[in-house]
């Protein structure tokens, strides 16, 4: 008779990983806090999806948030429902001590002001949670707060004209003053101008980093980093040591939009990031504004018009009327 599988158990009493055969559980359901629910889908994440993108992260997101953080909790019972191969390979792989060492890498994140989110937990952020491609982890540094639902990303390119750069200001700005977070990517131009504009005008906004939240790109921005941690977030979701590359920098397009109801466009050309950003959030049944200006400089924004979800605008009040009628959309169908 084939025998049952035993996995690894921490044993957090004496804050060192432990081997102990005579549990069964998925990967240690002896300690059942945050921290270890987190060390716990680490290690896991680790050995499934090396690079946290791609198919691999999509696929784990999906299968995390099938089991929740009380199935993460409850071990093998909750797990063993999914019927996944590819699941059962990463849970095997996982040991004691790859989880004593995710604890002491996230007690470290913890004294830098870094804390963890997992698709699994209720603080993932609802506007992200609906699209198919979320991540499953978030390294934030600062907060995300309910408010922050309500957010619009303001994207464009790093070498945006002074029309263009006063257009994001303006933008932010406005939006900022009627209540909405302001969400983009840090990147210089137009990203910095939205940031530096909500922050200036009392708002909210949140940060995307396409690298690891351990380090900050462009360097010229930390300063503009930090005024945002203590006005909204910093967000990764990326390991925290992860360096920029050619293709880390456009996966950040995915919860850019993924946290907004939608994106505003200011300048971008043919090859922008922006550009891809707008693509990722009609993906995600997202509303995409491009401004008027934009429509008539680009081929690819006027090849857009008519398209489900795209909006000229020539005004903020044309963004802010579609937010509330999205929200109000909303909160009618959860009362239902």
């Amino acid at each position: 008779m084939q025998r049952d599988k035993v996995y690894p158990v921490i044993d957090l009493t004496s804050n060192h990983a432990r081997l102990d055969a005579n549990r069964r559980s998925i990967y240690g359901v002896a300690v059942t806090t945050a921290a270890a629910h987190h060390a716990r889908v680490l290690a896991l994440a680790e050995n499934l999806s090396p690079h946290l993108n791609g198919p691999t992260a999509a696929r784990f997101a999906e299968q995390l948030d099938e089991v929740g953080i009380e199935g993460t909790l409850a071990g093998e019972r909750c797990w063993a429902e999914i019927d996944s191969d590819w699941l059962e390979q990463g849970l095997e792989r996982i040991t004691a001590e790859s989880i004593d060492r995710w604890m002491r890498e996230l007690d470290n994140l913890k004294t830098r002001g870094i804390a963890l989110v997992t698709v699994a937990d209720i603080e993932y952020p609802r506007n992200l949670r609906t699209i198919t491609n979320r991540p499953p982890l978030l390294f934030i540094e600062g907060a995300i707060i309910d408010a922050d639902e309500r957010a619009m990303a303001v994207v464009g390119t790093r070498k945006p004209s002074a029309e263009g750069l006063a257009a994001a200001t303006a933008l932010a700005c406005e939006l900022s003053q009627r209540g909405v977070t302001v969400i983009s990517g840090l990147a210089h131009g137009v990203d910095a101008a939205a940031h530096a504009a909500a922050l200036n005008c009392h708002g909210r906004t949140l940060a995307v980093f396409g690298t690891g939240i351990g380090s900050v790109y462009p360097a010229a921005n930390r300063g503009l980093a930090r005024q945002i941690v203590r006005n909204g977030a910093c967000i990764s979701q990326f390991w925290p040591s992860q360096s920029g590359a050619p293709w880390t920098f456009p996966v950040r397009n995915i919860i850019t939009s993924g946290l907004s109801l939608g994106t505003a466009v200011i300048e971008a050309g043919e090859t922008s990031g922006a550009r891809l950003q707008a693509q990722e959030a009609l993906r995600h049944g997202k509303r995409l504004f491009l401004l008027e200006k934009l429509v008539t400089k680009m081929p690819w924004a006027q090849a857009m018009i008519g398209r489900p979800g795209v909006t000229i605008v020539s005004s903020v009040e044309q963004i802010i009327e579609a937010i509330e009628f999205d929200l109000n959309t909303r909160t009618v169908e959860y009362a239902l």
